[in-house]
């Protein structure tokens, strides 16, 4: 079957015939249990909101999610779901978006479980270009286990694992996607509902490994780690949207992107020429990873929307379409099998 046949080109899973859905019919009967203000929560609600403009049957939809307070999502989904094992998510769903056509896979995963122990399924699921959507909740710290640094807390962040300092140099997730060529990245804040709701559909739209960094907040263990761009004197200097197709403007049309050699920078509109300012272009690398580079982790500048989207032949495709070749060239018979020359005797 063809990605047309069963759905949405970049979803997969199957067109719902019951009629139009709404939140409500994404809510599970399980009682939400995160922390009061987690950021979480808001994400959750945009997820439910969002699903069902999809049009796709709830049977047809499964959410994968490791170990960590993100990974309780699939719990409160009224969908199929996985709660798997810590790290492993990305593997179990290609298992699913290979073998089931007809499943609209995704994941959910945290800093901790996704970059740590998860690293090597996460940036090989990228590469293979997966059918299957990445939603990463970056909060900075692994909240779970009581608030120890996450490969993606600042340089020098005091934790109960880390008394002194944290000496490890961070990872900027977006840039680690880009770097193993992902064929979809985008970031949004958990704040920003609007713009996370965009990018989701974005996400949802593309065909093939669509990873999704969404800045979360953690007010137990982390909070205010990203409260200068929710402050309305502040996000507007610091948040810089990017949108396929229009100049990179930000700050109420004040500031700009321009290239400064090989790099990218940020200067006053006023002062360089229009034609100086990039036009953002999704489907170039080298720009989204440039645009990831500026991207702070002391939050001076923050990239959000999405930094790529390019069209290549998805993992799972391919090694459907290899098994049917397989079965043309050389039709399955058991009989010649357990008769053939590729047999031992076990003394």
């Amino acid at each position: 079957m063809t990605a047309i046949d069963l759905g949405l080109p970049g979803l997969g899973g199957v067109p719902t015939e019951d009629g139009p859905q709404k939140a409500k019919d994404y809510k599970s009967d399980q009682e939400v249990r995160w922390c009061p203000g987690c950021g979480d929560y808001v994400v959750l609600n945009a997820v439910q909101s969002f699903l069902p403009t999809l049009g796709l049957k709830r049977e047809n939809i499964v959410f994968v999610s490791g170990i960590g307070c993100s990974s309780r999502f699939p719990y409160y989904m009224n969908t199929y779901g996985m709660h798997s094992i810590h790290g492993r998510a990305p593997a179990i769903a290609t298992g699913l978006a290979v073998a089931r056509p007809d499943l609209s896979v995704w994941v959910v995963t945290g800093d901790g479980d996704a970059l740590s122990i998860g690293g090597n399924h996460l940036i090989h699921t990228l590469r293979r270009n997966v059918n299957l959507k990445i939603l990463l909740f970056n909060n900075r710290i692994y909240g779970l286990t009581k608030g120890q640094y996450s490969p993606t807390s600042e340089a020098g962040k005091v934790t109960k694992s880390t008394p002194s300092g944290s000496l490890d140099h961070p990872f900027n997730p977006v840039s680690l996607a880009l770097g193993a060529e992902a064929s979809f990245v985008g970031r949004a804040m958990d704040s920003d509902r609007v713009g996370l709701t965009d990018v989701l559909r974005q996400a949802a739209e593309h065909r093939g490994s669509a990873l999704v960094e969404i800045y979360q907040n953690c007010p137990i263990f982390n909070d205010g780690a990203f409260d200068v761009l929710k402050d309305a004197d502040s996000a507007a200097q610091r948040i810089i949207p990017v949108e396929h197709g229009k100049p990179i403007v930000f700050g109420g049309g004040e500031h700009a992107v321009v290239r400064r050699g090989f790099g990218l920078a940020v200067a006053r509109t006023s002062e360089v020429d229009a034609a100086d300012v990039v036009v953002h272009d999704a489907g170039d690398l080298e720009l989204g990873f440039a645009l990831s580079r500026l991207s702070t982790q002391d939050l001076t500048h923050v990239v959000t929307g999405v930094f790529r989207r390019s069209a290549r032949e998805t993992y799972d495709d391919a090694a459907r379409a290899q098994v049917e070749r397989a079965k043309a060239a050389r039709p399955a018979n058991l009989a010649s099998l357990l008769r053939g020359k590729d047999t031992w005797t076990v003394a």
